[in-house]
């Protein structure tokens, strides 16, 4: 197991080489996943609601507006009433999170086996968080709060807002990669029936619930910072 980690990890994350300034324009197989998913997303959103009305809705528009509902409906439930501004942004995460875990049934390696995504998506929502905090309560009052509920707590306070991105980013990146390692042994111990009943677990159903944990877990740094 361990040489297979090893293997997964250092394997070549490199798709495509720019021979200039020892690579330093290289593009990282993990970029060109995360493209490929906004694009498909994006095709997919314009699909939806193109030729929108208000009276005789044709089928798309309805899917459209029941999956909007449906989303807000998630993100909404998680941030309470205080942070429900910040539903559509937690819905985006979700749903990009979601599609990137996905792609491992069609093939690819997901974007979010990479650090660099799970660390870029954890600083975001770290950002946000902060940003949340700072526009409910004002500048002075959101750093007042590093020294609840004592002036002798701050440095910990401090050393949380550190912790947060790090636990979001490992709590994703180490999900992911589990699911990986644990397919990759199924597929060299068993016959291929066994992966691929275990690849609609670890593809669909893990990868879903990984990124609806990444946004509940978001979605409580946000209530806590409004609070």
């Amino acid at each position: 197991m361990g040489g297979l980690l090893k293997e997964l990890l250092l394997e070549d994350k490199v798709l495509i080489h720019f021979d200039f300034m020892n690579g330093f324009f290289d593009i990282n197989k993990s970029v060109v996943v995360t493209w490929g998913v906004i694009a498909v997303l994006a095709l997919t959103l314009i699909f939806l609601t193109s030729n929108m009305k208000l009276h005789d809705i044709r089928t798309k528009q309805l899917v459209a507006e029941s999956i909007v509902d449906g989303l807000r409906g998630i993100t909404g439930g998680m941030l309470g009433e205080e942070g429900y501004k910040y539903r559509d942004f937690m819905a985006v995460v979700l749903v990009f999170i979601g599609a990137s875990n996905l792609v491992g049934l069609f093939g690819f390696t997901p974007a979010t086996m990479d650090l660099n995504v799970t660390l870029a998506l954890a600083l975001t929502s770290i950002v946000l968080v902060e940003a949340a905090g700072i526009i409910e309560k004002g500048f002075g009052k959101w750093l007042k709060g590093f020294s609840q509920p004592m002036a002798i707590v701050t440095p910990m306070n401090i050393l949380e807002l550190a912790i947060r991105p790090l636990s979001l980013c490992m709590r994703l990146f180490g999900n992911v990669i589990g699911a990986t390692v644990i397919m990759e042994l199924l597929k060299m111990a068993v016959p291929v029936v066994v992966p691929a009943a275990f690849s609609v677990y670890f593809d669909i159903f893990d990868g879903l619930i990984q990124a609806y944990v990444f946004v509940f877990l978001t979605s409580l740094y946000i209530k806590e910072a409004i609070e």
